[in-house]
């Protein structure tokens, strides 16, 4: 049973997500202001937090800044009536996984959700852990670690699944259907920017010249594809 924290201020939405979280299955928790929710993020420890923007005492953004500076891993999903393409970007660059905005289907919510639970489980461990290399670009898959030039490089969660993803093609080209899948478990039927988002961040963190990339590249009408990689085991 996966436990999901929702800190939202809406009463009657709030009521209805736990609701049809648990018939899912989940065990859920909600906190109606900020300061709880972080306190609450802090002790309790869920699995997975959705998180509003606008919220009393402690707005969403600074929520999500104080738990990404001490958790990496714990999946968050922010849900905001927010739709300005510039919040979400800030939202993922902050370390968000993902974003929905009000007015939402319930079904893709609970399909994100599942999603990013699913992610956020464990692998089970298969031999030594695989150093990827490109560029002055290092990659320990089994750490989860990333270094550029030597130093150490801070990348959100979805945003390394999305690199290993690349990275595990040795080059070949990556659909943007096939990476929306494969790292954040979604079909056809719900992809967004996400992607193109998690991608441009990646080129920002990595190349050193993101507006004309060396490695992170884009295959027209197709998807992406990562060049000059090494693997070694």
């Amino acid at each position: 049973m996966s436990r999901v924290l929702i800190v939202e201020d809406n009463a009657d939405l709030a009521f209805g997500l736990r609701n049809n979280l648990e018939i899912e299955g989940h065990a859920v928790e909600i906190a109606a202001d900020g300061e709880t929710g972080l306190a609450r993020a802090r002790e309790a420890v869920p699995d997975l937090v959705i998180l509003d923007l606008m919220l009393p005492r402690l707005d969403g953004f600074r929520v999500l800044k104080a738990l990404r500076e001490t958790d990496r891993e714990t999946p968050i999903l922010i849900l905001t009536a927010r739709g300005e393409e510039a919040d979400k970007v800030r939202g993922l660059r902050m370390g968000a996984d993902d974003y929905v905005t009000k007015p939402f289907g319930l079904l893709e919510l609970l399909a994100r959700v599942e999603a990013l639970l699913r992610r956020a489980r464990p692998a089970a461990a298969s031999g030594s852990p695989t150093v990827a290399r490109f560029g002055e670009v290092t990659v320990d898959l089994g750490s989860r670690t990333v270094t550029r030039a030597g130093e150490a490089v801070e990348l959100a969660p979805k945003e390394f699944d999305l690199l290993a993803a690349l990275l595990r093609r040795r080059g070949d080209v990556a659909s943007r259907l096939e990476l929306m899948r494969e790292v954040w478990g979604y079909d056809d039927a719900v992809i967004t920017r996400t992607i193109d988002t998690h991608v441009a961040e990646l080129r920002r963190k990595l190349e050193s010249d993101p507006a004309d990339p060396r490695h992170i590249l884009t295959v027209r009408k197709v998807g992406y594809r990562l060049t000059g990689t090494v693997l070694n085991p």
